[in-house]
């Protein structure tokens, strides 16, 4: 599966300027606001539902990614952004490291015409991947682009 091309590049940031993991999850969620991946009138929703996710348990998941990973109510289909925070930002990970690479992922309650729930698991588990593979994770800290960010994907989505 192509999942590579579920991340556009306007979702996707090349340097987060976040201090904080609350200051990142609200730049990341102006940024899908403002590429238009996310309705206005679900902004409120949004930015609750991701402070909420990190509430309950961070999604620092270790090796210096983070994977906030969200239900929006009144969603039609998923949203996935690639960002990247080179100076690194604390986010309570499982191994206490700083967080440089976050992978979003916003996805509708229920299933949809566009949104498959056993399709997302396989797109979950080649996240969960990317964020193990020091490659990735190198590279990525290097992309000059969003759109080299993007492609970095691609090439990985292929090894």
């Amino acid at each position: 599966m192509d999942w590579y091309k579920r991340f556009k590049n306007k979702a996707c940031i090349l340097k987060l300027k976040g201090q904080t993991k609350a200051d990142i999850l609200n730049e990341i969620a102006d940024q899908l606001l403002s590429a238009k991946f996310i309705e206005p009138e679900l902004e409120d929703k949004l930015r609750a539902a991701l402070a909420a996710r990190e509430e309950l348990a961070s999604t620092g998941v270790g090796m210096n990614v983070a994977i906030p990973h969200i239900k929006l109510e009144g969603l039609s289909e998923a949203v996935f952004s690639l960002s990247v925070c080179r100076d690194g930002v604390e986010w309570q990970a499982v191994d206490g490291a700083p967080v440089n690479i976050v992978f979003t992922v916003v996805r509708p309650t229920e299933p949809t015409e566009h949104y498959d729930p056993e399709e997302h698991l396989a797109m979950m588990r080649w996240v969960a991947k990317l964020a193990r593979d020091q490659d990735f994770r190198a590279f990525a800290l290097q992309a000059k682009t969003k759109a080299a960010l993007v492609s970095l994907l691609k090439e990985l989505s292929v090894a």
